[in-house]
């Protein structure tokens, strides 16, 4: 079992790192979607394997985009890794709204809230208008194909059985 979710979470991973190269344009150039996996993984791993997995998506594409933020990403990827907890723990008990609501407003107005102070207010009000575009975007993927990709798993597990 262990075997298992550590393969499902590379996966995940893997399919975090590949979001991470599709670009939301924006005048922050790590602005991606790495999330999307994340996410759906909610449906398939425990919360903190699903939190790895947005954390090392967040990783890769910060990577990619040449580190913008510098040393801050990593408190952006730690952050990743809180919300996605949360996010998987609203799925796993069954608020299907409420998971959504919080992911959108944790990820797209609070998360940017430490570079107001750690930045500068200008960069804040610049940021979180494209922050809180790239995570609607983000959810709105997401929401549209977990409950396929659950209802195919669903349907495989039955076959296996």
């Amino acid at each position: 079992m262990q075997l298992k979710r550590l393969t499902l979470t590379a996966l995940f991973a893997t399919l975090c790192v590949i979001g991470g190269l599709i670009k939301i344009p924006s005048g922050i150039g790590s602005l991606a979607l790495d999330t999307v996996p994340a996410l759906i993984s909610a449906a398939f791993l425990p919360p903190v394997f699903s939190g790895i997995a947005a954390m090392l998506g967040h990783t890769a594409s910060a990577m990619y985009a040449g580190f913008p933020l510098g040393p801050l990403h990593a408190l952006i990827a730690l952050e990743m890794f809180a919300i996605i907890i949360v996010f998987a723990r609203l799925h796993k008990a069954g608020h299907s709204e409420m998971k959504w609501i919080f992911f959108i407003v944790a990820n797209g107005l609070l998360a940017p809230l430490p570079f107001y102070f750690l930045i500068s207010p200008a960069f804040f009000l610049g940021a979180v208008p494209f922050l809180l575009l790239a995570t609607i975007v983000n959810a709105v993927v997401a929401a549209v194909v977990m409950p396929s990709l659950q209802h195919v798993a669903a349907g495989r597990m039955r076959l296996l059985r």
